[in-house]
Protein backbone atom coordinates (compact mmCIF):
# COMPACT_ATOMS: atom_id res chain seq x y z
CA UNK A 1 0.00 0.00 0.00
CA UNK A 2 1.51 3.40 -0.88
CA UNK A 3 2.16 6.24 1.73
CA UNK A 4 0.41 9.27 1.83
CA UNK A 5 3.68 10.82 3.60
CA UNK A 6 6.66 12.45 1.80
CA UNK A 7 9.73 12.98 3.91
CA UNK A 8 11.61 15.98 2.85
CA UNK A 9 15.67 14.85 3.36
CA UNK A 10 17.23 18.06 2.37
CA UNK A 11 13.97 19.84 4.35
CA UNK A 12 13.72 22.77 2.54
CA UNK A 13 13.44 26.28 4.59
CA UNK A 14 10.68 29.26 4.60
CA UNK A 15 13.28 31.44 3.59
CA UNK A 16 11.03 34.68 4.21
CA UNK A 17 6.98 35.12 3.67
CA UNK A 18 5.11 38.76 3.06
CA UNK A 19 1.36 38.93 3.95
CA UNK A 20 -1.93 41.21 3.55
CA UNK A 21 -4.83 41.18 5.40
CA UNK A 22 -8.37 43.32 5.05
CA UNK A 23 -9.72 45.66 7.09
CA UNK A 24 -11.53 43.26 9.47
CA UNK A 25 -9.09 41.22 9.65
CA UNK A 26 -6.87 43.95 10.83
CA UNK A 27 -8.98 43.91 14.15
CA UNK A 28 -8.08 40.45 15.90
CA UNK A 29 -4.36 39.44 16.40
CA UNK A 30 -3.58 39.26 13.01
CA UNK A 31 -3.55 42.92 12.62
CA UNK A 32 -0.55 42.53 14.81
CA UNK A 33 1.63 40.61 12.47
CA UNK A 34 0.58 40.71 9.30
CA UNK A 35 2.99 43.18 6.71
CA UNK A 36 0.36 45.10 4.94
CA UNK A 37 -3.23 45.88 6.36
CA UNK A 38 -5.61 47.53 4.03
CA UNK A 39 -7.27 50.51 4.61
CA UNK A 40 -10.06 49.67 1.96
CA UNK A 41 -10.99 46.12 0.84
CA UNK A 42 -11.20 47.66 -2.84
CA UNK A 43 -7.49 48.37 -2.20
CA UNK A 44 -7.86 51.09 -4.89
CA UNK A 45 -9.26 48.67 -7.56
CA UNK A 46 -12.58 49.39 -9.48
CA UNK A 47 -13.88 45.19 -8.47
CA UNK A 48 -13.45 42.79 -5.65
CA UNK A 49 -11.60 40.39 -8.20
CA UNK A 50 -9.20 42.63 -9.10
CA UNK A 51 -8.58 43.39 -5.84
CA UNK A 52 -7.51 39.96 -4.92
CA UNK A 53 -5.35 39.77 -7.66
CA UNK A 54 -3.32 42.55 -6.10
CA UNK A 55 -3.71 41.19 -3.16
CA UNK A 56 -2.09 38.13 -4.55
CA UNK A 57 0.88 39.81 -6.66
CA UNK A 58 1.80 42.22 -3.92
CA UNK A 59 2.59 39.54 -1.12
CA UNK A 60 4.37 37.22 -4.21
CA UNK A 61 6.89 40.32 -4.71
CA UNK A 62 6.82 41.01 -0.83
CA UNK A 63 8.18 37.59 -0.41
CA UNK A 64 10.72 37.57 -3.29
CA UNK A 65 12.44 40.83 -1.91
CA UNK A 66 11.83 40.25 1.71
CA UNK A 67 14.21 37.01 0.80
CA UNK A 68 16.40 38.89 -0.71
CA UNK A 69 16.06 37.40 -4.28
CA UNK A 70 15.50 38.70 -7.45
CA UNK A 71 12.62 37.44 -9.74
CA UNK A 72 15.00 35.61 -11.83
CA UNK A 73 16.23 33.58 -8.51
CA UNK A 74 12.86 32.11 -8.45
CA UNK A 75 12.29 28.73 -9.89
CA UNK A 76 8.69 28.49 -9.96
CA UNK A 77 5.13 30.27 -8.55
CA UNK A 78 2.83 27.60 -7.46
CA UNK A 79 -0.33 29.48 -6.61
CA UNK A 80 -4.00 28.91 -5.82
CA UNK A 81 -7.49 30.74 -5.19
CA UNK A 82 -11.04 30.37 -5.27
CA UNK A 83 -11.78 32.31 -8.20
CA UNK A 84 -13.12 30.19 -11.51
CA UNK A 85 -10.00 29.08 -13.45
CA UNK A 86 -7.85 30.51 -10.36
CA UNK A 87 -7.86 34.04 -12.64
CA UNK A 88 -6.53 35.46 -9.37
CA UNK A 89 -3.44 32.99 -9.01
CA UNK A 90 -3.03 33.18 -13.52
CA UNK A 91 -3.71 36.56 -14.21
CA UNK A 92 -0.85 37.57 -10.88
CA UNK A 93 1.36 35.29 -12.36
CA UNK A 94 1.41 37.11 -15.71
CA UNK A 95 3.48 40.00 -14.10
CA UNK A 96 6.29 38.10 -13.27
CA UNK A 97 7.47 36.23 -15.97
CA UNK A 98 8.43 33.20 -13.59
CA UNK A 99 7.35 29.28 -14.37
CA UNK A 100 3.53 28.91 -12.82
CA UNK A 101 2.18 26.12 -11.66
CA UNK A 102 -1.53 26.62 -10.52
CA UNK A 103 -3.35 24.45 -7.86
CA UNK A 104 -6.78 24.25 -6.41
CA UNK A 105 -7.98 22.76 -2.88
CA UNK A 106 -10.59 25.18 -2.43
CA UNK A 107 -9.16 26.23 1.64
CA UNK A 108 -5.96 23.43 1.58
CA UNK A 109 -4.68 25.21 -1.11
CA UNK A 110 -1.78 26.75 0.70
CA UNK A 111 -0.64 23.07 2.16
CA UNK A 112 -1.20 22.11 -1.10
CA UNK A 113 1.45 25.00 -2.86
CA UNK A 114 3.51 24.54 0.23
CA UNK A 115 3.68 20.58 -0.28
CA UNK A 116 4.58 20.84 -4.27
CA UNK A 117 6.75 23.35 -3.47
CA UNK A 118 9.28 21.86 -0.80
CA UNK A 119 9.07 18.50 -3.58
CA UNK A 120 9.86 20.27 -5.99
CA UNK A 121 13.26 21.38 -4.34
CA UNK A 122 13.82 18.74 -2.23
CA UNK A 123 14.20 16.96 -5.58
CA UNK A 124 16.52 19.01 -6.67
CA UNK A 125 15.25 20.56 -9.69
CA UNK A 126 14.79 24.26 -8.39
CA UNK A 127 16.84 26.43 -5.93
CA UNK A 128 13.85 28.69 -4.57
CA UNK A 129 9.84 28.36 -5.13
CA UNK A 130 7.27 30.54 -4.05
CA UNK A 131 3.79 29.26 -2.53
CA UNK A 132 1.07 31.64 -2.37
CA UNK A 133 -2.75 31.97 -1.94
CA UNK A 134 -5.54 34.34 -1.52
CA UNK A 135 -9.29 34.89 -1.09
CA UNK A 136 -11.66 38.32 -0.24
CA UNK A 137 -14.55 37.87 1.00
CA UNK A 138 -16.95 39.98 -1.50
CA UNK A 139 -15.27 37.92 -4.37
CA UNK A 140 -15.69 34.40 -2.81
CA UNK A 141 -19.71 35.70 -1.52
CA UNK A 142 -20.85 36.71 -5.31
CA UNK A 143 -19.20 33.41 -6.55
CA UNK A 144 -20.26 30.67 -3.95
CA UNK A 145 -23.30 32.38 -2.12
CA UNK A 146 -25.48 35.77 -2.44
CA UNK A 147 -24.74 38.50 -4.13
CA UNK A 148 -23.84 41.37 -1.53
CA UNK A 149 -26.58 43.79 -2.12
CA UNK A 150 -29.20 41.22 -1.19
CA UNK A 151 -28.31 41.45 2.26
CA UNK A 152 -29.27 37.88 2.93
CA UNK A 153 -29.21 36.60 6.91
CA UNK A 154 -25.94 34.38 7.76
CA UNK A 155 -27.06 31.12 9.77
CA UNK A 156 -24.70 30.46 12.58
CA UNK A 157 -23.31 27.49 11.16
CA UNK A 158 -21.48 30.11 8.22
CA UNK A 159 -18.08 30.83 8.37
CA UNK A 160 -16.35 34.58 7.34
CA UNK A 161 -14.38 34.58 3.94
CA UNK A 162 -10.92 35.91 4.61
CA UNK A 163 -10.27 39.23 3.02
CA UNK A 164 -6.32 38.28 2.61
CA UNK A 165 -3.20 36.83 1.10
CA UNK A 166 0.10 34.52 2.13
CA UNK A 167 2.90 34.32 0.15
CA UNK A 168 6.10 31.87 1.22
CA UNK A 169 9.34 31.99 -0.59
CA UNK A 170 11.14 28.25 0.00
CA UNK A 171 15.01 27.81 -0.46
CA UNK A 172 17.00 24.85 -0.23
CA UNK A 173 19.23 26.57 1.92
CA UNK A 174 19.22 29.01 4.76
CA UNK A 175 17.03 30.21 7.51
CA UNK A 176 13.41 29.86 8.27
CA UNK A 177 11.32 27.09 9.69
CA UNK A 178 12.21 23.96 7.42
CA UNK A 179 9.27 21.90 5.81
CA UNK A 180 10.31 18.24 7.07
CA UNK A 181 7.34 16.53 5.70
CA UNK A 182 3.85 16.51 3.81
CA UNK A 183 0.79 13.91 4.35
CA UNK A 184 -1.45 14.30 1.32
CA UNK A 185 -4.77 13.82 1.95
CA UNK A 186 -8.06 11.85 0.06
CA UNK A 187 -11.08 13.13 -1.17
CA UNK A 188 -13.54 12.18 2.25
CA UNK A 189 -17.45 13.09 1.83
CA UNK A 190 -19.90 12.57 4.34
CA UNK A 191 -22.82 13.68 2.69
CA UNK A 192 -23.07 17.48 3.89
CA UNK A 193 -25.27 19.16 1.79
CA UNK A 194 -25.23 22.80 3.93
CA UNK A 195 -23.17 24.77 1.92
CA UNK A 196 -22.75 27.24 4.94
CA UNK A 197 -21.41 24.15 7.33
CA UNK A 198 -18.40 24.19 5.54
CA UNK A 199 -16.45 22.90 9.21
CA UNK A 200 -18.76 19.48 9.05
CA UNK A 201 -18.40 19.05 5.38
CA UNK A 202 -14.22 19.48 6.36
CA UNK A 203 -14.09 18.07 9.77
CA UNK A 204 -14.06 14.23 8.48
CA UNK A 205 -11.44 15.09 5.38
CA UNK A 206 -9.11 16.85 8.32
CA UNK A 207 -9.23 13.72 10.62
CA UNK A 208 -8.40 11.16 7.76
CA UNK A 209 -5.34 13.11 7.10
CA UNK A 210 -4.36 13.71 10.27
CA UNK A 211 -4.79 10.03 11.49
CA UNK A 212 -2.36 9.33 8.12
CA UNK A 213 0.05 11.34 9.12
CA UNK A 214 0.08 9.51 13.12
CA UNK A 215 -0.11 6.34 12.01
CA UNK A 216 2.79 6.47 8.70
CA UNK A 217 4.85 8.49 10.71
CA UNK A 218 4.51 6.93 14.17
CA UNK A 219 4.19 10.41 15.65
CA UNK A 220 1.42 11.43 18.37
CA UNK A 221 -0.03 14.85 18.90
CA UNK A 222 2.39 15.31 21.53
CA UNK A 223 5.01 15.58 19.20
CA UNK A 224 4.02 19.32 18.30
CA UNK A 225 3.80 22.02 20.09
CA UNK A 226 0.62 23.57 17.98
CA UNK A 227 -2.15 20.83 15.60
CA UNK A 228 -3.20 24.23 13.04
CA UNK A 229 -6.00 23.35 10.82
CA UNK A 230 -7.92 25.84 8.30
CA UNK A 231 -10.40 26.68 7.84
CA UNK A 232 -12.80 24.37 10.05
CA UNK A 233 -14.09 27.64 12.34
CA UNK A 234 -15.07 26.38 15.64
CA UNK A 235 -17.87 23.84 14.94
CA UNK A 236 -15.49 21.95 12.43
CA UNK A 237 -13.02 22.04 15.36
CA UNK A 238 -15.05 20.70 18.07
CA UNK A 239 -16.08 17.74 15.51
CA UNK A 240 -12.84 16.93 14.45
CA UNK A 241 -11.61 16.54 17.72
CA UNK A 242 -14.44 14.33 18.19
CA UNK A 243 -13.62 12.17 14.99
CA UNK A 244 -10.07 12.02 16.15
CA UNK A 245 -10.88 11.27 19.98
CA UNK A 246 -12.89 8.16 18.84
CA UNK A 247 -10.02 6.85 17.42
CA UNK A 248 -7.98 7.13 19.82
CA UNK A 249 -6.01 10.18 19.48
CA UNK A 250 -6.39 13.31 21.64
CA UNK A 251 -5.43 16.45 19.86
CA UNK A 252 -7.75 18.83 21.97
CA UNK A 253 -4.77 19.90 24.28
CA UNK A 254 -2.57 21.74 21.58
CA UNK A 255 -4.71 21.79 18.39
CA UNK A 256 -6.48 25.35 17.26
CA UNK A 257 -7.74 26.30 13.65
CA UNK A 258 -6.85 29.39 11.30
CA UNK A 259 -10.43 29.98 11.17
CA UNK A 260 -10.30 30.77 15.01
CA UNK A 261 -7.24 32.73 15.48
CA UNK A 262 -8.24 35.38 12.19
CA UNK A 263 -11.06 36.75 14.26
CA UNK A 264 -11.18 39.54 17.22
CA UNK A 265 -14.28 37.57 18.82
CA UNK A 266 -15.85 34.35 17.42
CA UNK A 267 -18.82 34.89 18.47
CA UNK A 268 -19.40 37.96 16.41
CA UNK A 269 -18.31 36.22 13.44
CA UNK A 270 -20.16 33.06 13.44
CA UNK A 271 -17.84 30.08 13.32
CA UNK A 272 -14.54 32.07 12.37
CA UNK A 273 -12.66 32.17 9.12
CA UNK A 274 -12.18 30.59 6.18
CA UNK A 275 -11.06 30.97 2.25
CA UNK A 276 -7.96 30.41 0.85
CA UNK A 277 -6.23 33.08 2.18
CA UNK A 278 -7.28 32.58 6.14
CA UNK A 279 -4.63 29.56 6.43
CA UNK A 280 -2.29 31.40 4.06
CA UNK A 281 -2.47 34.75 6.01
CA UNK A 282 -2.65 33.17 9.31
CA UNK A 283 0.63 30.67 8.39
CA UNK A 284 2.99 33.80 6.38
CA UNK A 285 2.00 36.10 9.88
CA UNK A 286 1.33 34.62 13.09
CA UNK A 287 2.59 31.15 12.60
CA UNK A 288 6.20 32.39 10.78
CA UNK A 289 6.95 35.17 13.57
CA UNK A 290 5.91 32.48 16.49
CA UNK A 291 8.40 29.81 14.62
CA UNK A 292 11.07 32.69 14.02
CA UNK A 293 11.18 33.40 17.82
CA UNK A 294 11.33 29.86 18.78
CA UNK A 295 7.78 30.29 20.35
CA UNK A 296 6.51 27.21 18.51
CA UNK A 297 9.14 24.28 17.57
CA UNK A 298 7.29 21.77 15.72
CA UNK A 299 4.02 23.12 14.00
CA UNK A 300 1.68 20.43 11.80
CA UNK A 301 0.10 22.80 9.51
CA UNK A 302 -3.17 20.85 8.14
CA UNK A 303 -5.08 22.92 5.33
CA UNK A 304 -8.96 21.68 4.31
CA UNK A 305 -10.53 22.26 1.52
CA UNK A 306 -14.41 22.51 0.54
CA UNK A 307 -14.38 21.06 -3.06
CA UNK A 308 -17.87 22.14 -4.18
CA UNK A 309 -18.84 24.48 -6.88
CA UNK A 310 -22.44 26.30 -7.37
CA UNK A 311 -23.06 24.52 -9.93
CA UNK A 312 -22.50 20.69 -8.09
CA UNK A 313 -24.47 22.20 -4.66
CA UNK A 314 -26.93 23.14 -7.78
CA UNK A 315 -28.07 19.86 -8.70
CA UNK A 316 -28.26 18.44 -5.32
CA UNK A 317 -25.06 17.14 -4.87
CA UNK A 318 -22.77 16.04 -1.08
CA UNK A 319 -19.72 18.19 -0.73
CA UNK A 320 -16.33 16.44 -1.23
CA UNK A 321 -13.81 17.58 0.99
CA UNK A 322 -9.94 17.53 1.75
CA UNK A 323 -6.65 18.12 4.18
CA UNK A 324 -3.39 18.18 3.63
CA UNK A 325 -0.32 18.16 6.35
CA UNK A 326 2.85 20.24 6.00
CA UNK A 327 4.67 19.43 9.04
CA UNK A 328 7.31 22.36 9.81
CA UNK A 329 10.35 22.51 12.50
CA UNK A 330 12.00 25.87 14.06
Amino acid sequence: MNSQTIVFKSQPRIKAVSSICGTKESEGIIGKYAETVLSDDMFGEETYEKAERKMLTNVIEGAIKNGGLKRRDVGVLVLGDLLDQIISSSFAAREFDIPFLGVYGACSTMAEALAVSAAFLDGGHFESTVAATGSHFASAERQYRYPLELGCIRPPQAQWTVTGAGAALLSREGDGPRVTGATLGKVVDFGVTDVNNMGAAMAPAAADTLLAHFRETRKSPEDYDLIVTGDLGALGSRILKDLTWEKGVDISHNHTDCGEIVYKVIEDEYQGGSGAGCSALVLCSYLYEKMKRKELKRVLFTATGALLSTVSSGQGESIPCIAHCVSLEA
